[in-house]
């Protein structure tokens, strides 16, 4: 077995798919948009075969980070080197994101940056 994809719901979806092609080289495939539910999406492809689907919907996502909930908490990609992770980390706080840890290495053993996407999902850039 194996996770086809994770689903992630967001406000802006065309500002979120262009945030993953341009910082993870994620490949967009077709828009996909059903106009009865007012639901759409776009499956972003990664290299190594992992697949992200982001979504909208009239009227469904909160804005309200600030309650405290249970669920998916964050999604981490991996860049491959230490190297890597500090070089995106780099250009994540110049382009204006927030970082919200590291570079460091984690307790658990883990190097990693933690920057937040435009709509405030916690993105763990390991390597």
């Amino acid at each position: 077995m194996k996770i086809e994809h994770i689903g992630l719901m967001v406000q802006d979806l065309e500002k979120m798919r262009q945030f993953y092609e341009h910082y993870f080289e994620a490949s967009a495939g077709e828009k996909y948009h059903n106009p009865k539910t007012t639901f759409q999406s776009y499956f972003l492809s990664f290299a190594d075969g992992a697949r992200l689907e982001i979504g909208t919907k009239e009227n469904s996502v909160s804005t309200d980070r600030n309650v405290v909930s249970t669920g998916y908490a964050h999604l981490a990609i991996s860049v491959g080197s230490k190297d890597r992770v500090n070089q995106l980390a780099q250009q994540f706080q110049t382009d204006g994101f927030t970082i919200k840890s590291g570079p460091r290495t984690t307790g658990d053993g883990y190097y990693e940056a933690v920057v937040l996407d435009p709509e405030k999902n916690e993105i763990e850039i390991t390597i």
